[in-house]
Order: structure tokens, then C-alpha cells, then sequence
């Protein structure tokens, strides 16, 4: 089927759909042990599926699983049970106030906790990481793919310094120079709770970078997500700019490890996106078993502004592996 026609049909779907609120049920909170002692996070079950069963790892670090409520709306009807999930230190989580818990290895232990407590293994698991998430996402991948049954790495490149990098030379250099000039006037002076940081961010920046709308039309459910981010939690790892990351993420490079995921795994970029989309397609061929989907209409949040594509894109991915899993099962 051709792409267009693909998604002349699946508007079809977008247009009958209006997406609900929230329901509350399928919601559990499991507990996760730290250094630190015990704490709770929050999850929340959408459909049902013996053979499908998708974890999503937001981005941030320290933002929340609201701006993927979309998937609401489409993929429990495709035959996909969703479990979103706030990671530890996110809005509807605890918020343990222990600086050393803001560690990538911590966070692989954690997404495995959940895990096992979810129940899920080889034979339905899927794990879809976002920007941050997709981070997180790999590194659970490289120590954990045996319970893996496919990956999605969604608008994350495979190294930190490349997208500083791409960054400065593509999208910096984008910025009219007095926006840029001012900028990085505030930064230099590390006022980033100046009203003016945002003032120029969000038209110059936001609006085409992260999600192609006007930000009056912005969805709810991003917003709430926005609101919602721990400065805790994303200051230390990302770092304060949103020019580029500057945290403790800010080395952070598996390009030589990729090769080592063996899992069916997509990797999803988008033409207008803060991530390289070349780099995300060349990832895609370094995964020995992987593919890739581009979203050309699409930036950071490209399951909002590209949503056909990206949400028949992932829906594909999932039943084709699913279909070869059963074909091999003996």
C-alpha cells in the first residue's frame, strides 16, 4: 500500500476518534527499591493484549507520561495493550529528594522493577522510549534484551555530543541573530528564570523544533507535561540550557554499542526534530535487526504533528513483529 493511501486511510480512523479523557482504571502504583529506601511509581494499563504489550518511557528527564495520552485513542483499538508510566521523581510519581538517584544506571533497575512487576517478558514486550526515554531505553536494551520482544527508540539520537553538535550547527544557526545574541546573553548570566528565555524560545524554537504548532494550539496533554517537569530531576541530567544538553547526559554516546541489541527495533525521526534525522535512519542500519521510520512532516513531538505516520508507523512495526514471532515459534 502506498504511503499516502495508508494514510488517507488512517485519517479516516483519526477522524472518527475523539479522544477521551483519561480513564482512571488500569491504574497501579508499584513500588521500586533504591539506596534509598522504597518508592512508588505510578502506572496505568489501556487495553488488552496476550501478545503486544508496549511500556513507554517518556523524555526529560523528570517530565511525565501525559503528552503520550494520544496513544490512547488509537492503539488500544489496533490490538495493543499500552502501559504509560511516570518514572521516579515525574509529576504523578514519588519524589524522593536524593540527588545521586538521578543516575542512568539507576533508572535501567528501575524500568526493570517495573518490569517484573507488570509481568512481562519475551514473548509480548515491547519498550518505546521518547527523546530522554529513548536513552533510557537503549541502556535497558543493552543489559536487559532478553526480555525484550522489540524496541522502539523514538526521536533520540546515539550520542549526546552529536546532537550538541547538530545543535550549534543546525539550529543556532537558524535563530535571527538578535535572538540568538540575547539568548545567549541570558545564559552566559545563567538567568534562566528570566520570563524573556521562554519569551523567545517558544516562537523561535518551540513552535518549530519541538511541536509545529502555534503554541496556543498546543494539546492539553503536552502542556500538562510541560508543567509537570521536576527541575530536580532534569537540570542535573539535562542541564538548565535548552540549547543543548549540558548535564551529567552530556558525554553520553553508545554509537559502538548498537550493534549489540539484537531485538527487532524501529527508530522513529522526524525532518523538523531537535534529533538529527539522518543520524536516526543511520541508526537503524547499524541495529542488526533494525528498521526505520521518518515522519516528514514531523519535529521533537512527532506524535502530535506528524501523528498518521507516526502512530500507523509504530502500529505497523508492532504487528509485523508479532506476526514473525509467531511464524517462528515452534
Amino acid at each position: 500500500m502506498s504511503q499516502s493511501r495508508l494514510c488517507e486511510d488512517f485519517s479516516s480512523t483519526l477522524s472518527m476518534t475523539t479522544p477521551p479523557a483519561p480513564p482512571a482504571s488500569g491504574v497501579r502504583s508499584i513500588p521500586v527499591r533504591t539506596a534509598h529506601g522504597t518508592f512508588d511509581v505510578w502506572t496505568r494499563r489501556s487495553g488488552a493484549s496476550p501478545h503486544i504489550k508496549l511500556l513507554l518511557l517518556h523524555g526529560g528527564p523528570g517530565c511525565t507520561h501525559e503528552y503520550f495520552e494520544v496513544f490512547d485513542s488509537f492503539l488500544p483499538q489496533a490490538g495493543i495493550e499500552l502501559y504509560f508510566y511516570d518514572q521516579l521523581g515525574s509529576h504523578h510519581s514519588s519524589q524522593p529528594d536524593h540527588a545521586d538517584l538521578w543516575e542512568i544506571g539507576r533508572f535501567v533497575d528501575e524500568v526493570e522493577q517495573v518490569r517484573q512487576a507488570l509481568a512481562l517478558d519475551g514473548s509480548n514486550f515491547f519498550l518505546l522510549g521518547h527523546s530522554w526515554g529513548g536513552i533510557l531505553a537503549i541502556e535497558y536494551a543493552l543489559r536487559y534484551q532478553q526480555y525484550l520482544k522489540g524496541l522502539i527508540i523514538s526521536n533520540m539520537v546515539w550520542s549526546v555530543p552529536e546532537y550538541n553538535r547538530y545543535a550549534e550547527e543546525h539550529f543556532l544557526r537558524q535563530l535571527p541573530a538578535g535572538v540568538l545574541a540575547e539568548l545567549q546573553a541570558i545564559e552566559a548570566a545563567e538567568d534562566y528564570d528570566n520570563p524573556r528565555y521562554m519569551e523567545l524560545l517558544i516562537p523561535h524554537h518551540y513552535e518549530h523544533h519541538v511541536l509545529r504548532r502555534p503554541y496556543a494550539q498546543w494539546p492539553d496533554s503536552v502542556l500538562r507535561a510541560f508543567e509537570h517537569l521536576n527541575p530536580k530531576v532534569y537540570i542535573p541530567m539535562q542541564g538548565p540550557s535548552e540549547l543543548g544538553a549540558r548535564g551529567k547526559l552530556a558525554q553520553w554516546d553508545r554509537r559502538a554499542d548498537l550493534s549489540r541489541i539484537g531485538v527487532p527495533t524501529l527508530t522513529i525521526g522526524a525532518a523538523h526534530d531537535t534529533m538529527d534525522p539522518q543520524q536516526m535512519a543511520a541508526m537503524a542500519k547499524a541495529l542488526p535487526r533494525g528498521s526505520h521510520l521518518h515522519c516528514p512532516n514531523g519535529s521533537h513531538m512527532a506524535m502530535v504533528d506528524d501523528q498518521v505516520v507516526y502512530i500507523q508507523g509504530l502500529i505497523d512495526f508492532l504487528r509485523r513483529v508479532d506476526a514473525q514471532a509467531i511464524r517462528e515459534d515452534p
